[in-house]
């Protein structure tokens, strides 16, 4: 993407991925200082630096400057390339941290891209691969990147901390896209989702999926949970189990929420029963929190407005997590795009409207913390990306 030249300077690693993704589309440099320049062990991890290799090997003619010690970091992108390709992720991260960016990515390189990820598939700090694919694909396509070139495909399982997944991810290029009006998020019409389990026993999925059922069979009769229970090679190298669950509306929005089991030798065991329970209970908090696009994609969808053709585009959202928040800033500091918020409340329910148009025609306007009506499930945290 053509952008200014100017350089942007940043301190601190928080936000590290938005500010390297949208340098690479505007096309603008940047620099970030004071990496951890204040911890016992300073400077980039090796998750960092596994994601700015990924980013140089989907670029082409990158600048990547970083000091000794790891605490400055210069970056002067290149020209998206694409192609086909292939990386070790980090296993302290999972394949999510990483796909996240590629699909901000992937629609605007220059050849269509094709890259095969190994890793860990399933944690509980990043979004799954499952969740991914279920929810940010049929996002793209509502963009107008569709096709049969877009794929993601879960080869291998991998669980933390040995990891041993693979994902291979294709995706077409898209000069230009659609805009959207996605602002009626309608009713539930199904519920899917997927119980996976490596390296146990596999009762342990049909365990998860009676318990989730337990719970939202109450809501709603069209559920079908898939169990995928992998061995041998496609099982990776640690031991695990999972849950993610999505609900589809009659007007195609995708509700996700999604939970995983503690990584061998770290935290309590967990129960199968009680994994089930408390991802179907925050699967109906995603729903009752609302909005068109769920809180995993929140910035996809920004972003993808950002980049779109000149013309009005309007997404209602739920709440806006920290991270949106965050983007939306970086959006206007690299792309001077600005929403126009505007909020919808009733006696019910509470949400945001954000609407994008072209940048000469926009006025200023703030960023919107919309409040939640409702009491925080003790799992929120891991609805929130920070």
């Amino acid at each position: 993407m053509a952008g200014q030249s100017s350089s942007l300077s940043y301190v601190g690693c928080n936000f590290l991925r938005q500010r390297l993704v949208l340098a690479t589309l505007s096309g603008r440099p940047v620099k970030i200082r004071q990496i951890r320049a204040k911890e016992e062990d300073p400077g980039l991890r090796d998750f960092e630096a596994s994601f700015i290799r990924l980013i140089d090997k989907v670029t082409n003619g990158s600048r990547i400057e970083i000091n000794q010690t790891g605490t400055t970091l210069y970056y002067q992108p290149g020209l998206l390339y694409g192609g086909s390709l292939e990386h070790d992720c980090s296993p302290n991260r999972s394949i999510g941290y990483y796909l996240e960016s590629l699909l901000c990515l992937a629609p605007f390189v220059k050849h269509p891209l094709r890259i095969i990820l190994r890793g860990v598939t399933n944690d509980q700090v990043d979004p799954s691969v499952d969740v991914l694919k279920a929810t940010a694909l049929p996002l793209l396509k509502k963009f107008g990147i569709d096709g049969e070139s877009l794929e993601l495909k879960i080869t291998r399982r991998g669980m933390p901390p040995k990891g041993g997944g693979e994902v291979v991810f294709s995706c077409p290029v898209r000069k230009t896209l659609q805009p959207i009006q996605f602002t009626d998020p309608g009713k539930i019409k199904r519920i899917r989702g997927t119980a996976f389990s490596v390296r146990v026993s596999p009762q342990m999925v049909n365990r998860i999926v009676d318990s989730a059922r337990s719970i939202l069979n109450k809501f709603i009769p069209d559920i079908y949970i898939y169990t995928d229970h992998m061995k041998g090679t496609s099982s990776g190298k640690s031991p695990g189990f999972g849950l993610s669950l999505v609900a589809e509306t009659i007007n195609g929005t995708f509700l996700s929420a999604e939970l995983a089991s503690n990584p061998q030798g770290q935290g309590a065991a967990v129960l199968p029963e009680e994994l089930g329970q408390n991802c179907a209970k925050l699967l109906l908090e995603e729903i009752y929190r609302g909005g068109c696009v769920d809180s995993t994609n929140q910035s996809l969808v920004l972003l993808l407005m950002t980049l779109g053709q000149q013309d009005v585009s309007k997404v209602l959202l739920g709440p806006l997590s920290p991270y949106t928040i965050e983007f939306l800033r970086h959006l206007r500091s690299f792309f001077q795009i600005m929403f126009k918020i505007e909020t919808k409340s009733s006696d019910e329910e509470r949400k945001v409207i954000l609407i994008t148009r072209n940048a000469a025609e926009q006025s200023q306007c703030s960023i919107i913390m919309v409040p939640y009506m409702g009491r925080l499930h003790k799992h929120w945290k891991r609805m929130i990306k920070i």
